[in-house]
């Protein structure tokens, strides 16, 4: 199991990252990314204190941390930028807040962040059929959320991610202890939002991919 969207006290989580990836490495989970949410005011405060903390417990731990961002409630024309500055400082992985239907999120979100160097729009929300060509075009994947409320569209998704042949990925969304999934919760919440069983193997190995590509470019 992957899990690549959590979030640590430095956003609004309750945990320290320490603690978020011991507890994600008791439950069997393989690799685990820090995605704390991130704007204009907090961006360069944020990530390199989660990028000091994986790197840190990647010594010790056999987890893989990764350090991430997820660019959260900002103007649909900040996105590219932001993500651009993420990844200078140090974020091996971006997502972007898509448009969840339970909050307001600005209406073009999801098509900016699509067109910007990002890995993941999480809770896409009602996606349409062109962001998802779009999101194929890009390699970008589409999440499937395990977290309350952002969750209510997962079928939604998965159905127009599956119709495009477009990569989905499962991820939990932890904000506290509890929000933790391991792999048998996720299967069951994959199937329950239309996703075959034939199908959720290549599921966690997108997931598997994204994390053996990022590991790939820290070699080089």
């Amino acid at each position: 199991m992957i899990d690549l969207h959590v979030h640590s006290i430095f956003s609004d989580g309750v945990l320290l990252p320490s603690e978020i990836i011991r507890r994600a490495d008791s439950i069997g989970i393989e690799a685990i990314a820090i995605t704390d949410h991130v704007d204009i005011s907090n961006i360069d405060h944020v990530v390199p204190r989660v990028v000091k903390a994986c790197e840190e417990l990647r010594s010790y731990w056999k987890i893989v941390a990764i350090p991430g961002a997820e660019i959260t409630h900002v103007p649909p024309e900040s996105i590219s930028r932001l993500a651009k500055e993420a990844r200078k400082l140090g974020a091996k992985i971006i997502l972007v807040h898509g448009e969840t239907i339970v909050e307001p999120v600005m209406p073009g979100t999801n098509t900016s962040a699509l067109n910007s160097d990002i890995d993941i729009l999480a809770h896409p929300g009602l996606i349409t059929e062109k962001e998802v060509e779009l999101a194929g075009k890009r390699s970008i994947a589409l999440e499937i959320s395990g977290r309350k409320g952002h969750s209510f569209t997962n079928g939604h998704v998965a159905s127009m991610a599956l119709k495009g042949g477009v990569k989905l990925i499962f991820n939990s969304d932890t904000h506290q202890p509890e929000d933790l999934i391991n792999k048998d919760k996720a299967k069951k919440i994959l199937l329950g939002c239309g996703i075959s069983e034939s199908s959720l193997k290549e599921i966690f190995k997108n997931s598997k991919d994204i994390v053996d590509n990022i590991l790939k470019r820290e070699i080089k």
